[in-house]
């Protein structure tokens, strides 16, 4: 019988009968499609709601990374991600990070950014000229009639830009909508608003609006922070066997390397992205929309290049910065329905979007540099391909305290693979016996 993805009234089913479809499309075992079944804290009606054609659940590990002092307060990072290493190396950047101080954060107003593209303009320049000088009155309209319900929260559209762009279609006006989401990460407050501003924009530019959507380029909505590590903490965490003044100049030569290659900027970041996501995930927030913003950002000065920035400060310790834009959200969305987004959130304790997009920012910061220190100094493999080992160990076959028997061993003889990992393994129950 021919196998075809064309089927009619898939999405009217229950997931049980989509499921049932699925596993004879797939040839799927009775094991296998228990394994989609099987649901944890995200229940299947719950799942059925949030997105289409729903056949069941999957899970990623949660994590906490402990040490981290942000404005002074304490805080237990829960972090979503499949990655070994990622969530200890945060925790120990985090510690060394807590003689000096931990880390400062700050970020602006949460401002997004909609976009709403008028073509067919007979004069572009006069046009937007025109929609700029009527400004306050759109605004004073689009906040009276408040189709974002953000005004009462202090919120609303704050101002208008309007610029021509030269494209392969021709000339076209950009309207920018700045509007403040106060906690919402906005996206579907500041599309709405597109939409209802878009007939004015129309009448008075006399072209036609196509797009009318928000700009996941959120460079007016920014999170940054800071933190010192000292040189002392850093040779002591070696035990001496590398002076700190070197480990300081190693990451800062490392940090030089992604300033100014975008191939080095690139792993760079995806870095800083291993922390940020982490936490982008485990709060229900839109982890494909901050990656967009923060590589855009990165390019936004002509050419791609590393979100963080190291140097000294004048008692020779290593200063770390980060900048990154925050399309971050504690109402509305996945962050209200998914259960265990709702317990991350607790287990923050953050009470605003704005120290949530702190948080995340020092998170990143924390990853970087934990990537760079180890970079720079005995290399990224060690501490991640001896976490590693413990997959390729249970990959193996390897169940209870033979995990650790077995990764220990291929760590040591610098073989991480599960060929001998199962070599390994075999030896290991024929002494048993």
């Amino acid at each position: 019988m021919e196998k075809r993805s064309d089927i009619s009234g898939f999405h009217e089913l229950s997931p049980k009968k989509r499921l049932e479809l699925v596993k004879k499309f797939a040839d799927l075992t009775n094991e296998e499609a228990k394994l989609l079944e099987r649901t944890g804290a995200l229940d299947g009606k719950t799942a059925d709601m949030m997105i289409e054609n729903v056949i069941g659940t999957t899970e990623l590990p949660f994590g906490i990374a402990t040490n981290f002092l942000i404005n002074g307060k304490d805080y237990l990072i829960p972090m979503v991600i499949e990655e070994p290493s990622v969530v200890a190396a945060a925790s120990y950047a985090a510690k060394l990070a807590r003689p000096a101080g931990g880390f400062t954060a700050t970020s602006t107003d949460p401002i997004m950014i909609g976009q709403v593209q008028l073509v067919t303009v007979r004069n572009p320049e006069k046009a937007a000229r025109d929609i700029i000088t009527k400004k306050k009155e759109i605004i004073d309209y689009a906040n009276q009639i408040d189709p974002c319900v953000l005004v009462k929260f202090g919120g609303g559209l704050k101002d208008i830009e309007a610029r021509v762009i030269a494209t392969p279609a021709g000339k076209m006006v950009i309207i920018h909508l700045l509007v403040d989401c106060r906690d919402a990460m906005g996206a579907n407050a500041v599309n709405t608003l597109a939409e209802t501003l878009a007939p004015m924009f129309e009448d008075i530019s006399g072209g036609k609006a196509r797009l009318r959507i928000i700009s996941n380029l959120a460079d007016k909505r920014l999170a940054r922070a800071k933190a010192v590590w000292r040189k002392d903490v850093l040779e002591q965490a070696f035990k001496g066997q590398l002076k700190g003044e070197d480990i300081v100049n190693g990451i800062i030569e490392a940090w030089a390397f992604a300033f100014s290659d975008p191939y080095r900027a690139t792993t760079h970041n995806k870095g800083i992205m291993n922390g940020v996501d982490a936490v982008v995930i485990a709060t229900g927030n839109d982890w494909r929309a901050v990656e967009a913003g923060a590589h855009a950002y990165a390019s936004i000065r002509g050419r791609y290049g590393p979100l963080t920035k190291y140097y000294k400060d004048k008692n020779g310790d290593l200063v770390g910065e980060i900048e990154i834009p925050a399309a971050i959200g504690l109402v509305g969305g996945v962050t209200k329905t998914h259960p265990v987004a709702k317990v991350a959130v607790k287990i923050l304790g953050v009470k605003s979007a704005k120290e949530l997009s702190e948080v995340i920012a020092s998170v990143g910061l924390a990853q970087n540099f934990a990537a760079l220190r180890a970079l720079a100094t005995e290399g990224i493999q060690k501490g991640h391909m001896r976490l590693h080992a413990r997959n390729i160990a249970v990959m193996a076959g390897a169940q209870s305290k033979d995990i650790e028997i077995v990764a220990a061993k291929i760590v040591e003889e610098k073989k991480i693979r599960v060929d001998r990992a199962k070599e390994i393994l075999e030896e290991i129950q024929r002494n048993k016996k």
